[in-house]
């Protein structure tokens, strides 16, 4: 909720209510802060403050994979590494609105029908390299279209062995784990290679308030669930850290003032 407003700003006012991504603002771990306005987006009525905060960096981010990174396609088969976690979900919503199929990957059984409820065609049980012969399975031999691995060094090879020719691997998980290196000419198939940052997909203010409003449009018609995993008092930040590394978490993880 916005309580003072600095000089020259005229989009916002006292009494808004507003959402912003920590990467245009570190210190998100308080109860006040103070943000810059172009970096700020006002949340519409129908969508409440823990569906917004659940939303803005992960749903950008699956928002700047399928529509950048790789503009899925009708058709597409891809594969989602992490299918039950909080970008996973989103992920996998996305990429059913725009007519793609979903493999799913999750790392406990448990998962698996999460990961079916947010549409996942198949659910695959894996950890490590263990996926690539069942998706080889799933495609006939041909490989996905895409794969989105935020699982770090542990998958990224394998992740590369189950593209199709010219497929893409949208890659974003260099803080978890090693990060992997590769040798440009051992790349298989003439497949492409990506990382997906983010701040890149909104560059500008307009751009910001363009892709939420349509990640905004999609949660008010019931098209996008956002799936809120656990809750947690700020002064335990600490705990959702530990939670998230140990994998047993699913949706996305909030701190409450």
């Amino acid at each position: 909720m916005v309580t003072e407003v600095g000089e020259g700003v005229h989009e916002f006012a006292p009494g808004d209510r507003v959402g912003w991504l920590t990467i245009n603002t570190h210190g998100s771990y308080a109860e006040q802060i103070v943000v810059p306005a172009s970096g700020t987006v006002a949340l519409p009525e129908a969508v409440d403050d823990e569906t917004a905060a659940a939303l803005l960096l992960q749903g950008l981010t699956a928002h700047h994979f399928t529509t950048a990174s790789h503009p899925v396609q009708p058709g597409d088969v891809t594969l989602v590494h992490a299918a039950a976690g909080g970008v996973g979900l989103l992920l996998t919503q996305l990429i059913k609105a725009r007519g793609g199929t979903v493999i799913g990957l999750v790392s406990r059984p448990e998962k698996v029908a999460i990961a079916t409820e947010a549409g996942a065609d198949h659910v695959l049980v894996s950890t490590g390299d263990a996926f690539v012969e069942p998706v080889r399975q799933l495609t006939g031999g041909e490989g996905v279209h895409a794969v989105f691995d935020g699982a770090g060094a542990t998958t990224f090879h394998a992740s590369l062995q189950v593209l199709r020719t010219h497929g893409t691997l949208v890659f974003y998980g260099p803080l978890i784990g090693e990060v992997p290196s590769i040798v440009m000419n051992e790349i298989p198939r003439s497949t492409r290679l990506t990382y997906g940052v983010t701040e890149d997909h909104i560059r500008t203010p307009e751009e910001l308030r363009t892709h939420t409003g349509e990640l905004f449009t999609l949660v008010e018609k019931g098209e996008l669930i956002v799936r809120i995993g656990r809750r947690y008092p700020l002064a335990e930040a600490a705990r959702a850290h530990t939670d998230i590394e140990s994998r047993t978490t699913t949706g996305k993880l909030l701190l409450l003032p």
